[in-house]
């Protein structure tokens, strides 16, 4: 089974700057074995990606390791090579004992972060977070959280001791989303006023209860995060949406014209399409 998709449609509203990277996608591809228990779609590459770029209008990319294939990086570093080093970076898994070889061979390849999920289907969780940021830092690689954000307060102090920019993913993913003035809300505030923590705006509708078309909710959350501090802010489709069976494919491009609302100062727009992610990535 095939994506049967056609990634077109109405052009968004939102005019992307010139250099505008999506920071979060997946590929998926049947020739590699995956990870029993975690979200696998249909087989999706780089030719139906090129269609998300040119719909939205994206000239940078990250690819980031899909929990379905654990730590074998082999996809995501193949697909990485492929888009180019002019347009694309990897975000990898790797586990502890990880000889330095392989980090130099990864980074030479494109990587430039190691993902951390703290939920289930994760490979790597929390508990293993200071010992990779001590192995990756040398490499100049971030390291990309995903956990309840509820959970933060918990974390607080162990995520402000790691030695490399940190990137909090999906919004903070708060399971249920909280008001702004919640504790674990304003652990995240805490924690990007630091200046070595970032959030990824992406995947809204996988927390919301109010729904599309605003995710109203999340929409508060994002909305705050953008005022406090837009050049610790970084934006992501989070295509093909992995766990869309369970939440419904929603419109890239209407996910993307939610920044004219969370973002509508188009300065800050260009710090969180182009600027910080060519900081974080290297581009």
């Amino acid at each position: 089974m095939e994506y049967t998709r056609v990634f077109t449609g109405p052009k968004p509203k939102l005019r992307m700057p010139k250099g505008a990277c999506d920071t979060h996608i997946h590929f998926y591809d049947a020739r590699y074995a995956t990870v029993p228990n975690t979200p696998t779609p249909p087989p999706v590459g780089i030719p139906e990606y090129r269609q998300v770029m040119d719909w939205l209008g994206l000239e940078r990319v990250i690819v980031v390791q899909a929990n379905a294939y654990g730590d074998d990086n082999r996809l995501v570093m193949d697909t990485t090579a492929e888009l180019g080093p002019d347009k694309a970076r990897a975000v990898v898994v790797v586990k502890p004992g990880v000889p330095d070889a392989e980090l130099e061979r990864l980074t030479s390849g494109g990587a430039r972060g190691l993902r951390i999920m703290n939920l289930l289907g994760g490979t790597l969780g929390l508990n293993v977070a200071e010992e990779m940021a001590g192995r990756i830092k040398p490499f100049g690689w971030s390291m990309l959280l995903q956990l309840n954000g509820r959970e933060l307060p918990e974390h607080e102090a162990m995520i402000k001791r790691l030695p490399v920019k940190i990137i909090i993913d999906h919004i903070g993913k708060f399971i249920d989303p909280v008001p702004v003035d919640h504790p674990s809300f304003q652990c995240l505030l805490r924690l990007i006023d630091t200046g070595n923590v970032w959030v990824k705006l992406a995947g809204c509708y996988e927390t919301s209860l109010s729904g599309k078309p605003g995710y109203e909710d999340v929409g508060l959350l994002a909305k705050a995060l953008i005022k406090h501090a837009p050049e610790r802010m970084i934006w992501a489709s989070n295509f093909p949406h992995a766990q869309a069976a369970k939440f419904g494919y929603p419109d890239e491009a209407a996910l993307l014209d939610l920044m004219l609302d969370w973002a509508p100062n188009e300065a800050d727009r260009q710090k969180i399409f182009v600027d910080n992610p060519a900081e974080l990535y290297g581009f």
